[in-house]
């Protein structure tokens, strides 16, 4: 599905695979995200990816253009896990929104691993 905006000179379509490459790639930047994680379905190992698949962590569902967004992501080892989460929402509502022109529904943050930064 991709989010629709019609203007007065046309449509506007964004496909998810945009939408979730640019939030990865936002949520990178906010302080005490180490990364976004995969879940093997097959062995239950979580996996950090890397800075070209962010786009792999993180689900966008779109439902009457309204984005909905899950993070799965490893984060620092010492700070406040809710500290960071509410900085991610914060910095992901705003920059999508800017981004997309399309309103936020809704951010799920599922934090996977904690890793200390090297």
């Amino acid at each position: 599905m991709k989010g629709r905006m019609d203007t007065e000179l046309g449509s506007i379509l964004i496909d998810t695979d945009v939408i979730a490459t640019y939030a990865g790639s936002v949520a990178v930047e906010c302080f005490g995200i180490v990364g976004m994680a995969t879940v093997s379905v097959k062995d239950g190992l979580v996996k950090l990816l890397k800075k070209d698949s962010l786009k792999h962590g993180i689900q966008v569902e779109l439902k009457d253009n309204k984005i909905s967004l899950d993070f799965h992501v490893i984060v620092a080892y010492g700070v406040s896990i809710s500290a960071v989460a509410d900085n991610l929402i914060s910095n992901v509502k705003y920059k999508v929104e800017e981004f997309t022109g399309m309103e936020m529904d809704k951010i799920n943050i599922f934090v996977e691993g904690v890793r200390s930064i090297d």
